[in-house]
């Protein structure tokens, strides 16, 4: 039996590059992963032989979208226009990936459609979260700021992600033109990208490996509960062990340090409200069920 790690999935077909010597095999997987709810994802590391993948090694993380494991860091790719930058947005992507304890990254691109008012009022606000993350501000049209990424990516294994239309493709093609990989512009009338990444793949890159993947809107938190998104607030968490209540949501509680923080401005009052809104759909959807 032969070791690889999965590199890319197209059409049920996965590709899975030997460990040791970097060769790749297009397999499918056995008919026993049709029976559980474990299904081979890119990024997982696996045993095979000529005909199929036979089993799936212990996952150090998981996403289910973009559907991707195993991964050290998120490139979260995030418009500043065309579609515009939301704040609401970036704390979903935030929440999801802190979630799965993985490190995310924040890139602002399509830097170039601002007005330098425009930009400055998104950077005085985003200084905010350069206390807990690291954020880049690029044109990847322009080639602005790209510069100095490929550092971030060396030794890691990255997965990028984002709204759709936010320019990850784009942004992958100015890092490494030979990628040449497909890009469409926005759509005048949803006002939204269109989705060209259709699969999802591992990119040998700057020392790393790097992941397209297909954007998405629409963000999924069913498998995560009340107390887990108080926790997946970096800020928040920071100052949880000085409210009253151990299990504090930062709600109604009272002496909550979270909200005496807001009160000081301490926190930023849109990522509180952020907070309220992410819990209140995952409240919703606890109901539902």
């Amino acid at each position: 039996m032969k070791k690889g790690r999965i590199i890319k999935l197209t059409g049920g077909l996965y590709t899975v590059m030997n460990t040791e010597d970097g060769s790749t095999l297009n397999l499918k997987a056995r008919g026993l992963f049709r029976h559980t709810k474990e299904s081979p994802k890119v990024g997982d590391f696996v045993e095979y032989n000529e005909d199929f993948i036979q089993t799936i090694e212990k996952r150090e993380n998981s996403l289910l979208r973009p559907p991707i494991s195993n991964v050290d860091q998120a490139i979260l790719i995030q418009s500043a226009k065309k579609p515009d930058f939301q704040f609401t947005l970036l704390d979903q992507f935030l929440l999801l990936i802190e979630h799965e304890d993985i490190l995310p990254v924040i890139v602002i691109n399509k830097i170039d459609l601002l007005e330098e008012e425009e930009l400055k009022k998104i950077k005085d606000a985003l200084a905010y979260y350069e206390d807990y993350y690291d954020v880049y501000y690029v044109s990847a049209k322009q080639g602005i700021g790209v510069d100095a990424l490929p550092e971030v990516f060396e030794g890691k294994v990255s997965v990028f992600a984002g709204q759709t239309g936010a320019g990850k493709s784009s942004l992958l093609n100015a890092l490494d033109a030979s990628l040449d990989l497909e890009t469409n512009e926005i759509s005048k009338a949803l006002g939204r990208g269109k989705h060209t990444t259709r699969h999802t793949e591992l990119i040998p890159l700057f020392g790393g490996l790097i992941a397209d993947t297909p954007g998405f809107s629409k963000l999924d938190f069913s498998h995560i509960d009340e107390e887990e998104v108080a926790h997946c607030f970096v800020d928040f968490f920071k100052r949880s062990s000085d409210c009253k209540f151990r299990e504090c949501k930062h709600i109604n509680e009272p002496k909550c340090a979270v909200k005496e923080a807001l009160k000081k401005g301490e926190i930023l009052k849109e990522r509180y409200e952020d907070y309220l809104y992410i819990m209140s759909m995952v409240k919703e959807g606890k109901n539902k069920r």
